[in-house]
């Protein structure tokens, strides 16, 4: 008997972990990388012991060429171009974005020794954020820098900084600043906002939500707009701006990513199945709480089983 989208799947066997991650490294070795067969493995998320993250990410989102001969000439100059941005665009950086990145960096992840506090691995990493974020303000004069982008960032960053193969490592921020420009480019337009009232801003993208729990659950989507009047904009605006990376802890973040990052239209259409799914997973206490209540679980999202949360997103495709 299949088994519902509330109940959890088996979990993997370890001898599942190891053939997934085989898989992986064979879809990684051929000289032309098949990205049906990659997104379909990394969608399943990718292993943390394989150390092949970062350069699965950097496939999905485009940045190295699905033909492994072109990635090293792809890397040189896209590298040297960031080089010339730095060189070009860092000289006389604009004060006033530059204090609201600075303050909007040293709150990124305050928890992690990664991104916080005083060592100079921390400083570094929090300089190379301000550069990437200050760059792609001056690039994009239409968005310029919007809060929350760092949030955005922080995990690319964190992903390419902490490669094994120092090589890439080294060049982790001109590689996010890549994939970053990439990755914000599928739903830029709710960053917009011009946008924010029309069909492809932020509000059209909140009433897809509304309307794909409405699909999946008339009853749950009833009582939370209608009966304690708690509209999607109220919670779903962090979640789906931010792309849930202030939901979770950490891990959770970047095994989320995984599957985000494998949808080959883009990371949207999945955000909002995983949005769908976190109403789904905490249904009752939704239906049987009041407008405080209920808000007070979505602002403060309840910690999940993970592959639990995309199971079920899953399962609503």
């Amino acid at each position: 008997m299949a088994s519902s989208p509330r109940s959890p799947p088996p979990a993997p066997t370890p001898e599942f972990e190891i053939s997934r991650q085989s898989r992986l490294f064979a879809a990684l070795s051929k000289k032309v990388i098949d990205l049906d067969e990659l997104r379909m493995l990394a969608a399943q998320g990718v292993p943390d012991a394989a150390g092949v993250r970062a350069t699965v990410w950097k496939l999905l989102l485009g940045y190295l060429p699905n033909d492994r001969s072109l990635w090293e000439q792809e890397l040189a100059k896209k590298r040297a171009q960031y080089a010339a941005f730095k060189d070009e665009f860092l000289r006389n950086p604009c004060s006033e974005i530059m204090e609201q990145i600075d303050r909007d960096v040293k709150r990124t992840h305050p928890d992690m020794h990664f991104f916080c506090g005083d060592s100079s691995f921390a400083k570094s990493n929090q300089e190379s954020l301000k550069n990437v974020l200050l760059i792609f303000a001056k690039l994009n004069a239409g968005i310029r820098y919007v809060q929350g982008m760092n949030e955005i960032l922080a995990p690319l960053f964190f992903v390419f900084r902490s490669d094994p193969d120092d090589k890439n490592a080294k060049f982790a921020e001109a590689d996010s600043f890549f994939c970053f420009v990439e990755l914000l480019s599928g739903f830029r337009d709710n960053f917009c906002q011009k946008l924010d009232n029309s069909a492809v801003g932020i509000r059209g993208t909140l009433a897809k939500l509304s309307q794909l729990v409405a699909t999946y659950d008339g009853e749950l989507q009833h009582h939370l707009e209608v009966t304690t009047e708690v509209n999607p904009q109220f919670y779903a605006f962090r979640w789906i701006t931010l792309l849930l990376t202030q939901e979770f802890n950490f891990a959770d973040i970047i095994h989320i990513w995984d599957t985000l990052l494998s949808d080959p239209d883009g990371p949207q259409e999945t955000l909002l199945r995983i949005c769908c799914a976190m109403l789904i997973l905490v249904r009752k206490r939704l239906l049987a709480g009041d407008f405080t209540s209920n808000l007070k679980l979505l602002q403060n999202y309840p910690p999940t089983n993970i592959s639990h949360l995309l199971y079920v997103a899953n399962k609503l495709q």
